[in-house]
């Protein structure tokens, strides 16, 4: 059975280590929560507020986060692998050795945010605006120019 916790006031609640694949938490607000070391693949965390949580070792492959709130939060080391990131607000976001490749970022609000050895690799970039973001330790895809 999957969780279904949309729309849920879940702020500050700590999910480290706990296997949420598969739940829906669209629309949820999860403001501050811990996700550390979480297993979040193929969740719905669409429009989700998540802003200043701790995202940090989750794997959050092919997870949903399309429209979310993630602006402060910490996603150090984040598997973002195949993830949907259209419409995120990622400003100040902390996003050191995360692994954005094949993530759709489409209309994502990157400003402010570190990305620090993140990789985006094979991830469309086409119309995001990652002006005034240190990209020299950023694994950008072939013949990107900032």
């Amino acid at each position: 059975m999957r969780a279904d916790l949309s729309s849920a006031d879940l702020r500050r609640a700590d999910f480290s280590g706990t296997n949420l694949a598969y739940a829906n938490l669209s629309g949820a607000n999860l403001e501050g929560a811990k996700f550390f070391e979480a297993k979040i693949t193929f969740a719905d965390l669409s429009r989700a507020n998540l802003r200043g949580a701790d995202l940090r070792k989750s794997d959050s492959t092919e997870t949903n986060f399309a429209g979310a709130d993630l602006s402060g939060a910490q996603i150090t080391g984040v598997e973002l692998f195949r993830a949907d990131l259209s419409g995120a607000n990622l400003r100040g976001a902390n996003l050191t050795n995360a692994n954005l490749r094949l993530t759709n970022v489409k209309g994502a609000d990157f400003a402010g945010a570190n990305l620090t050895t993140t990789v985006l690799r094979e991830t469309d970039l086409e119309g995001v605006d990652l002006s005034g973001i240190d990209l020299t330790t950023t694994l950008l895809p072939k013949g990107w120019k900032s």
